[in-house]
């Protein structure tokens, strides 16, 4: 194991990051090769050790809570970052999770004869080294690095300076995890430093020692990894959520999702952040859907319509349509139908997900066809993007792109493939 503190020099970082690299390329072959009953050990001892440990973790947790208080971080941002019983519980039942789903290696993804009696095989591999830097969320953590020694990756860790002591706690157990079904300790490496330049050593690649990136965190975050990555990405830029209430939408059914898509975490990236309202419903529902959001807690910047429904709104301003506030913080507006609100999401949302209430089948079939976002919703809370929640047994992040990975990336969309052609001899003439 590399043994270093977290205040050190640029040398000493960039020496660290060489070093790391360096032994996750040579963990990764071992994990590659490795059955899917030895990651599944060491995934379940890591869950074991994570519950053992969540003293640890937690007393962890509380130094790295105060300190972010300390220094004013928003409330939002101290939810992000803040453990509890339940969470710590969550994060070992998630690898458990994670060892029962099926070994996506060495899948037969495809099989076909030519002509000529080749045999060719498609068959899933995996990446490599993963590279995962994320801002605040501990859990993160856990999440990334037993998702990717499922799919037969080595993974190395970069999470927030703000949750090192934290993910430090966390790690250990992990590592534990891997010792105890004699993987190496490398095939899941933490950062240990706060340095930021760490961030770009790997965004370099580390000397061709990263296959991808993983950027999971706020939007400046990603877009510097987007822009400044040598190795291919799996990103989301941003979470603009929306919900839109459609003119057939039933009103209770309505005011549940609303609330549930924008109030259960609000600094969840599936959390709703934009409300549209059918004209053809604002007069029954508008009012009533705005009350309920301001009675809950959740501050309104609205337009004309939506001030006049409840004086309590506040007006928005043209960047609130562009806003992930990852707060208790939804901007509203009344729109001219389905065509509309298609129209609103096209030019303001991110790609990520967006939800449509109504009891109308075929105005869900086209919203559910014609918006392109990686995840489309009728009749439920946008909270439910997570690839927990979609049975991956967790994610790594959202995609949004469409090449190789869209939407939870889970164990499967940490793989790629590889064709293995099967000969008698066969010549190309």
């Amino acid at each position: 194991m590399l043994k270093h503190t977290p205040e050190t020099d640029a040398a000493d970082t960039a020496a660290l990051m060489s070093a790391l690299g360096a032994a996750a390329r040579r963990a990764a072959h071992q994990v590659a090769q490795a059955s899917g009953a030895v990651k599944d050990q060491a995934l379940r001892g890591a869950a074991r050790e994570i519950r053992a440990a969540t003293d640890a973790i937690l007393d962890a947790n509380a130094q790295d809570v105060a300190q972010a208080r300390e220094k004013g971080a928003a409330a939002a941002s101290v939810d992000r970052l803040t453990l509890n019983g339940a969470r710590v519980e969550a994060m070992a039942r998630g690898l458990d999770e994670i060892a029962e789903l099926p070994d996506p290696v060495g899948r037969v993804l495809a099989s076909f004869e030519r002509p000529n009696g080749l045999r060719i095989e498609r068959v899933s591999t995996p990446l490599g080294v993963v590279g995962v830097i994320y801002e605040s969320r501990p859990n993160v953590t856990a999440d990334a690095g037993a998702l990717c020694l499922k799919a037969g990756n080595a993974t190395i860790l970069r999470g927030g300076s703000d949750s090192l002591r934290s993910s430090a706690a966390i790690h250990r157990a992990l590592v534990a995890g891997l010792e105890d079904a004699g993987l190496p300790p490398e095939a899941i490496s933490l950062v240990p430093v706060r340095d930021r330049d760490a961030v770009g050593y790997m965004l370099a690649g580390l000397e061709g020692a990263i296959d991808v990136i993983v950027p999971r965190g706020g939007k400046s975050l990603v877009a510097r990894v987007q822009h400044e990555a040598r190795v291919p990405v799996f990103a989301h830029l941003e979470g603009i959520v929306h919900v839109f209430v459609h003119g057939a939408a039933d009103l209770e059914m309505a005011k549940q999702i609303v609330l549930n898509a924008k109030m259960r975490r609000t600094g969840v990236c599936g959390a709703a952040e934009t409300l549209l309202v059918d004209r053809a419903c604002a007069q029954t529902h508008l009012a009533p859907l705005v009350k309920a959001l301001l009675d809950a807690g959740c501050a309104v910047r609205g337009d004309a319509a939506t001030l006049k429904a409840d004086g309590r709104a506040t007006p928005a301003a043209e960047e609130d349509w562009d806003t992930e506030y990852l707060d208790a913080i939804i901007a509203t507006r009344v729109v001219d139908g389905l065509d509309e609100a298609m129209a609103h999401i096209a030019r303001h949302g991110s790609h990520h997900t967006d939800c449509i209430v109504t009891q109308d089948a075929a105005a869900a079939e086209r919203f559910l066809k014609e918006v392109d976002s990686a995840i489309v919703v009728h009749n439920a809370s946008t909270q439910f993007a997570d690839g927990g929640e979609f049975g991956f047994g967790g994610e790594i992040g959202i995609a949004t792109g469409k090449m190789h990975a869209r939407g939870p990336v889970g164990v499967e969309q940490l793989t790629s493939f590889k064709y293995r052609v099967h000969g008698t001899g066969q010549l190309r003439p």
